[in-house]
């Protein structure tokens, strides 16, 4: 099922979210529900808050990159309760979107490579390094779990140049090609 998309100026997404317990109700038909909602917006990434949720769930879809980045050959995870536990020093700047932020793009500076632990949708501990494309989705849809947008990464001369977008999205003034969700 095709959730509804909550846009920047929902009080949702800067919410910190809370943990999952093992016995959260229909979590597989979330998780689901989630990658759907993710493919059908074109999206990489898609975190709960997104979908109105304010638990510590987000789902990666990298598969698609295949043909340029074979590496990402079937990437398709559920991450459950994650944490970073470390960043490398590394860093790279990188434009980034948002499916809660349609229409801005900005380039945002993170760490190459992440440490990071969580469970996958069948409950099972992971502690692993992530590094590229994939700990940039991985930081930004953490992002969301601490109530950040990729915005807040951005420079405030940036910031102000996107207000105007900002405020009119925050109003309901946006087109999106996808569903999303009216009101606060």
């Amino acid at each position: 099922m095709i959730l509804p998309m909550y846009l920047f100026g929902q009080q949702v997404l800067r919410k910190e979210t809370e943990e999952i317990t093992t016995d959260y109700p229909n979590l597989q038909e979330l998780i689901q529900n989630m990658f759907e909602t993710m493919k059908k917006a074109d999206g990489v990434g898609l975190a709960a808050p997104q979908v109105g949720l304010s638990i510590r769930l987000f789902v990666i879809d990298l598969d698609a990159l295949k043909e340029d980045y074979p590496e990402y050959e079937g990437f398709l995870h559920a991450y459950i309760n994650p944490q970073i536990l470390e960043e490398s020093d590394d860093t790279e700047v990188i434009e980034e979107g948002c499916l809660s932020v349609p229409g801005v793009h900005e380039s945002v500076r993170r760490p190459k490579s992440v440490h990071v632990t969580f469970l996958d949708e069948n409950m099972q501990p992971h502690d692993e390094w992530i590094d590229g494309f994939a700990a940039r989705v991985f930081q930004h849809e953490y992002d969301h779990l601490e109530g950040k947008l990729f915005i807040d990464h951005i420079s405030s001369l940036r910031k102000q140049l996107i207000k105007k977008k900002l405020l009119a999205m925050s109003k309901g003034n946006v087109n999106c090609s996808y569903k999303i969700k009216h009101g606060s």
